[in-house]
Order: C-alpha cells, then structure tokens, then sequence
C-alpha cells in the first residue's frame, strides 16, 4: 500500500520553480536567485500530511561556468524525481512565451505516462493569455506569480483534489527523529557519506567543490531508530564566498546545525586539519550539538602510506594515532570527541556511522543526578579550591542539571565575578572527566543567591 502521494516541480532553468516551491511550503527552503542552475538537489517537503513536494533543477542548463558533468548530474537528479512523482507540475515561464526548450521538456513529460499539470509562472497579471502554452499539449495553463503569491489558491486546490485519496490517510505517528547534519568544507565527501547510508544516488555527488548548495534532507527508517540525515553545502572562509548564492548558501547550512541533534563534521585524511575545520567545529560547538568527526577518503591515506608518500609515520596506524591527537589539539572545547576513520567511495567502516550517532544521542538524554553532581563539584573546589579576590573566597552552593541539547547545569554561587575564566573552563574539564561527555557541548549558568551575598557584605 502506498502511503504517500509525491509531486515533482518541473521546468527548465530560472522559471521559477524554486520560487513556486518556498511559497508553497510557506518556508524559504530552496534557495532563490536569478541565477540559473542554483538548484541542483532533489528538495523534497511534506506540504500537507502524506503529500510530498519535490523543487529540482532546471532541465536544459547551459552555461559555460558549469561542467558538464555537473549539468548531467543534476539532469539525472530531475529523472529521479520524476520517476517517483505521481503527479508533475510543469511550469513555464509566463513573461517570455514558449522556447524551443520547452517543447523538449514537454515531450520527455509525455514519454512519462505521468500525469501533468501545467503552469505558466511569472503572470503578474493572471487575465493575460496563456493561449500560446496549449501548443505543448497539456491543455491550458495556469496562470500563477509564485513573486507575488497569486494564483496560489488554485494551486493548493490541484493539490488537494488530485491527492484527496492520500489526505484522508490517518498518518502513523511518527516515532522520536534523530537529527543528523553532515558538514564541512566543499569537496570533502559530505554527500558520498550520506549516500553511502542510502545505497543510492540520492545526492549529487561531483569533484567539484561546491556541488550541494542546498542543505538536503532524506529520512531514514532502521529498526532500532528512525533518522533524517542532512547533507550541507560546503562551509568556505569569508574571503572565498565569490557569490550571493555562496552565502545564502552557508546561512542554511548553520540553520540546519541549529536544527540537529548531532552532527557530523567531515575531514579529507588526505588534508589534515585545516583552519576552516577548526572554525566548523567551533561553530558546532557554540550551537550546543553533539559533535562526531569523520575522516573520510581513509583509502586514499592507505595508498599513499603505502606508496610511501607518507615516510614520516612508522604505520598507518601511528597516522591514525598522530591525526588523532592533533584533532585533540585543535579542539581543546571538545576532548576525547569520537572520530571514524572511513571512506564513504569504498564503503569502508560506513555502517559504523549510525550506530554511533545513537549512542550519543542516547549519552544526551542522560539526567544527572543532583546529589551526585554537587559531589563531583565539591571534590572539584577541594582538590583545587578557587584563589581569593581582596579577601573574599568564590563560594558554590549547590548545582543542578536544568538542559540537555545541550548538557546545561545551574550553579548558585555567591559571587561569579570572584571567578575567572580558567577556573570555569577547569569546573567544565572536571565534569567532562567524571561524567561520560565525550562528544557533548556543555554550558554553566551561574546564579547569584541574594540571601547569602547579602550575608557576605
């Protein structure tokens, strides 16, 4: 039985689609640009309970900035998505008429056996003509401004009659989600990992840097959890986003840490660690997520130890090690966080990922207890108590977990200004050591208690 009914917006470049697709879904979700060719993913969303959108590429990008490999990547993407529509939307641009284009899209939709709406986008005013578009052979258009928002109605109208069968479908419901992002800088194997875990072309994967611009979320059903992973564009430093679309680009794929339980920072083995990686994983880690590292391309690193590119480590194993400590020296916030050395290409160590992503996300939804928290604390100030400000000794009272995503504990002191950041970050390293924390964010509130401040003075 099929539990879904699946729409797929189709044109060629720059009609619209994407456009069409964030009003529809009442969310800035695509990214939009004048741009040809910015979408280049499958974005798929649930417009309304068991229907699903699907934004793709335009069909028939030409241009010279672009590799032809990349073009025929995001074609194949377009056949994905209609392969698995029920129904496609095929939307044509209203201001400039028919292009010859147009005709070719309308023959590969025929060939389909899909059925097919069409609709004729950007007609700022909806009584002008649409005539000429019944020459494609899909009756009538409809005339729509996704800019302005008229013609929606009519739109959601298709939408509900076409899948009326699907809208009275109860929903199951749906068990708790883990959230898993994968990000990095461009070209790193973001994509190739989370295909790897489909077993399927799902996302555009291409040598060249930049291919994912949007952050791409595909659910995934296992029996022990059900996951949503997301494939991010590539993180670049500040001096190398050349474009608008660059940008917007990194603005989503912060929102879509914001939006993770935990994420996955991927790191080239054949690279190191480099600057940028070191700013990612900051960025994680003020966003309070659970952090995992994976070194990808593995393969690539064993070949060149083997090939003797690599006459500085006694192993490979010593690499790994080296790699290791080195990754721990540049992540002083996060010790002892878990890496997976793997190569998404070879599906090597791949089925690790998973699984380790619900550890410790299971790790984050642990309440410690207050009792044991402020033995931990005490025996902290014992061991190392804090130095004296003009008389005055920094005094904890009690402490207590109020969070998780991140782990967040309260602490009711008297005076926080007595106490320096050293000795905060030294209270943060005993409880790293004391509880299993390794890979989780962690934040201190300090909260002054009046009464016994008022004692002090």
């Amino acid at each position: 039985m099929k539990f879904c009914y699946n729409i797929a917006l189709v044109g060629r470049p720059n009609v619209g689609k994407s456009r069409l697709f964030n009003r529809l879904i009442r969310r800035r979700l695509s990214i939009v640009h004048d741009q040809a060719g910015v979408t280049r993913d499958v974005i798929a969303h649930e417009i309304y309970p068991n229907v699903i959108l699907m934004d793709t590429g335009g069909i028939g990008l030409v241009d010279k900035s672009e590799f032809s490999s990349l073009i025929s990547a995001v074609e194949e993407q377009v056949s994905f998505a209609i392969a698995a529509a029920d129904l496609i939307f095929f939307v044509v641009d209203g201001s400039s008429g028919i292009v010859p284009m147009d005709y070719d899209i309308a023959e590969l939709m025929r060939r389909s056996k899909k059925k097919v709406v069409l609709f004729a986008n950007k007609m700022d005013c909806l009584h002008s003509s649409t005539d000429e578009f019944s020459k494609l052979g899909f009756g009538d258009a409809v005339p729509v401004s996704a800019e302005q928002g008229s013609g929606e109605d009519e739109v959601r109208k298709i939408i509900t009659r076409e899948a009326a069968e699907f809208l009275k479908e109860e929903k199951p419901e749906e068990k708790g989600v883990i959230r898993i992002s994968f990000v990095g800088r461009p070209n790193v194997g973001k994509s190739s990992t989370v295909n790897a875990l489909l077993n399927q072309a799902r996302l555009i994967v291409s040598d060249i840097p930049g291919t994912t611009r949007e952050s791409v979320k595909t659910k995934l059903e296992m029996e022990t959890a059900t996951f949503e992973l997301i494939d991010t564009a590539g993180f670049r430093t500040n001096n190398r986003v050349n474009t608008s679309l660059d940008y917007f680009s990194s603005l989503r794929t912060r929102a879509s840490i914001e939006e993770s339980d935990i994420v996955f920072i991927v790191l080239d083995a054949t690279e190191g660690i480099t600057r940028l990686d070191k700013k990612i994983a900051n960025i994680v880690i003020e966003a309070g997520k659970g952090l995992i590292v994976i070194v990808n391309k593995w393969d690539i690193a064993w070949e060149q130890f083997e090939g003797g590119a690599l006459p500085q480590y006694s192993s490979l194993q010593n690499f790994q090690k080296q790699f290791e400590l080195a990754l721990a020296k540049e992540l002083p916030a996060m010790p002892n966080v878990h890496i997976l050395f793997l190569s998404a290409g070879k599906r090597f160590n791949i089925e690790k990922i998973l699984p380790e992503a619900s550890i410790l996300y299971r790790k984050m939804l642990q309440r410690i207890g207050t009792g044991e928290l402020n033995r931990v604390i005490q025996r902290s100030l014992d061991l190392r108590p804090p130095s004296t400000s003009s008389g005055r000794q920094f005094k904890i009272y009690y402490a207590v977990q109020v969070g998780n995503f991140p782990f967040t504990f309260k602490i009711f002191c008297n005076r926080v200004a007595l106490l320096g950041q050293t000795y905060k970050k030294y209270l943060l390293n005993c409880l790293r050591k004391s509880f299993d924390f390794s890979g989780c964010a962690l934040r201190l509130q300090w909260s002054e208690k009046e009464r016994r401040f008022s004692e002090e003075k």
